[in-house]
């Protein structure tokens, strides 16, 4: 599947040299020209990365970037024409994961991107899981308790899948979305809904199952 990158950007000139080469080296992308449309952008879900300038129309880059980051970690690169030190380090800290001062080479944004990407994967899934009774095979895509197959959505899959991959382990509600349904501007509701039907579908099991606990102001954790 082709990346999807969302890049922001108010020169149009630029954006579309950026957004031509980038579909070249084999990533989709969606051009917001300022910061409105770059939110919308980001809320639509499906965003592998976005490429941010910090000068836009409506709005500073770094308030995106804030408002962000306080419900993502979805991976940022910002670029702009701000090359001071003070700039960089006002961007690193709010949380871009790089940040490319113009002009630069589409080459190195390419290779930038691809570094981020990597940094910003999950580990890798073992191919089985087992907590307790629960056996999860990740390439079969399938569940069972005792030998018996549970009938999962696919979300509802992908959720089971990821607290098992650390039992114990409390997971918010952003960092659930963010992995499972690729964005974290849902509401906690979505999250809240699926673990209802999870723990319906753990529950009427004959055999003994994993339980999913609701750590109160925290998050979620599958206790074996």
């Amino acid at each position: 599947m082709r990346p999807h990158l969302a890049l922001i950007e108010d020169d149009p000139d630029f954006a579309l040299m950026c957004r031509s080469y980038l579909e070249r080296a084999g990533f989709t992308v969606t051009w917001a020209m300022d910061a409105r449309a770059g939110k919308a952008a980001l809320y639509e879900g499906g965003v592998d990365l976005a490429v941010l300038d910090l000068g836009l129309p409506d709005g500073s880059g770094l308030e995106l970037l804030r408002a962000l980051r306080s419900t993502s970690r979805l991976p940022v690169i910002v670029v702009s024409g701000r090359g001071a030190e003070a700039d960089r380090v006002a961007g690193l800290e709010i949380g871009a994961d790089d940040y490319l001062v113009k002009p630069f080479s589409q080459r190195e944004l390419v290779a930038r991107i691809h570094a981020v990407l990597r940094r910003s994967q999950p580990p890798e899934m073992p191919s089985v899981l087992q907590v307790g009774a629960l056996r999860i095979d990740s390439a079969a895509r399938r569940a069972s308790i005792d030998g018996v197959q549970l009938m999962l959505r696919p979300k509802e899959y992908a959720l089971l899948e990821m607290l098992a991959a650390a039992p114990g382990r409390v997971f918010s509600a952003e960092q659930l979305l963010e992995r499972i349904w690729g964005t974290s501007w849902q509401q906690a509701a979505t999250v809240v809904e699926h673990v209802y039907r999870l723990r319906g579908k753990l529950a009427g099991l004959p055999a003994p199952a994993p339980r999913i606990t609701t750590v109160r102001g925290y998050g979620y954790r599958l206790d074996p």
